[in-house]
């Protein structure tokens, strides 16, 4: 079996993880949790990062921290991984979909720009649905493949109708746009770790931010906010979302690999692009000008994905189809949903994911590429 995406262990993980069995510091105390945060924070140019169990934790604290709660709306876009609108729910806000670009397969700006002048007001510095006078709290891109949208863009349109920014940059670790790295355009950003992303420490996350009184914040709810080093005093809910120093150990080695994955993630980019173009029906995702991908998990579409998909992985190509747009799933089913053309329902039914471990040779990539090309000459 060729596998999809899984992780690439080949730097100092074991060394690491050697020393945290060795001395003892298993847990939630040592030294590597404040390490891989530093690098992480080093490498995206983030001011704070303060690492927690997965990049869904991320998310929920990010919005906890900005006190969105019942009655509140978040935009977010209607094609991404349930774990986007699994976060915003838990803070009892409700999600309110947009519908995606068909090329870039981000957030549609030009139907989120029609949206917020024609269907919002604004009252006290902030944003509101004129059909039930409900606030909306924040925009929650998702940086969908590693690609991004016109994060200036977004941008300009998040300041004008005083909505907080935060990414959901859980698959993008590596990118940038215009040179500045997801995850650092917004008051939050949020990075995954699990054990398909780019670098892994088997489950966790990572939130990014640029102010020191919300990093201070995000450490103290993250870690049950406790108040005293010795006593047990807590002096709000918190949350048990800490990240343990063995796992943080995995991912500083991780870290310390991450250039050169991304590299190789490039190639098998180009490798795939320049070999499939024009196989069939095939079409590429395009990349949005000004961003620099991570080239994370490799995805195109084809009206024939269902038959393809069957055919790949009976003979040992592992691939996968994309998410299910959230409001086909049945919890989230009645959300509004802006769109003027369901692409998201359009790319889902076509778009299929191919083998992008990052320790594919090019032997095993060509394989890929053959076994594709024979089931379009069957």
């Amino acid at each position: 079996m060729i596998p999809l995406s899984i992780p690439h262990l080949a730097g100092n993980e074991w060394n690491y993880v050697k020393e945290c069995l060795d001395t003892g510091w298993v847990s939630t105390a040592g030294a590597y949790v404040g390490k891989f945060e530093n690098a992480i924070a080093e490498f995206t140019g983030s001011l704070y990062a303060i690492s927690c169990m997965n990049g869904t934790a991320g998310l929920h604290t990010a919005m906890n921290l900005l006190g969105i709660g019942s009655g509140d709306y978040v935009i977010a876009p209607n094609l991404t991984f349930v774990a986007t609108l699994n976060a915003i729910s838990y803070t009892k806000a409700e999600p309110l979909l947009l519908d995606i670009d068909p090329e870039d397969w981000q957030m549609d700006l030009d139907l989120l720009q029609r949206f917020l002048e024609v269907d919002t007001y604004l009252r006290d510095t902030a944003c509101y649905l004129k059909k039930d006078d409900r606030r909306i709290a924040a925009i929650m891109p998702v940086h969908v493949l590693g690609n991004m949208c016109d994060m200036d863009r977004l941008a300009a349109l998040a300041d004008r109708y005083h909505l907080p920014v935060i990414e959901d940059s859980t698959e993008a670790l590596g990118s940038t746009f215009r040179g500045r790295h997801a995850g650092t355009f917004g008051i939050f950003g949020t990075s995954s770790f699990n054990g398909n992303k780019i670098i892994t420490t088997g489950g966790g996350g990572m939130i990014l931010t640029q102010d020191e009184k919300l990093a201070a914040h995000a450490k103290h709810l993250t870690t049950t906010a406790k108040t005293d080093p010795m006593d047990y005093f807590h002096d709000e809910v918190g949350y048990n979302y800490r990240l343990v120093n063995v796992l943080a150990a995995i991912g500083l080695a991780q870290m310390e690999q991450l250039p050169g994955l991304i590299e190789r993630k490039k190639h098998m980019d180009a490798f795939y692009r320049k070999r499939l173009d024009g196989v069939g029906d095939i079409s590429f995702q395009r990349v949005t000008e000004g961003v620099d991908p991570n080239c994370w998990l490799f995805t195109f579409r084809t009206r024939r994905m269902r038959e393809l998909l069957n055919y790949l992985n009976k003979r040992g190509v592992q691939s996968r189809p994309f998410w299910t747009p959230m409001n086909q799933l049945p919890m989230y089913r009645s959300l509004p949903y802006y769109t003027q053309s369901d692409h998201a329902a359009q790319v889902h039914a076509t778009a299929i994911s191919i083998p992008s471990s990052s320790g594919l040779t090019d032997g095993q990539l060509q394989e890929v590429v053959d076994t594709i090309k024979e089931f379009y000459r069957n």
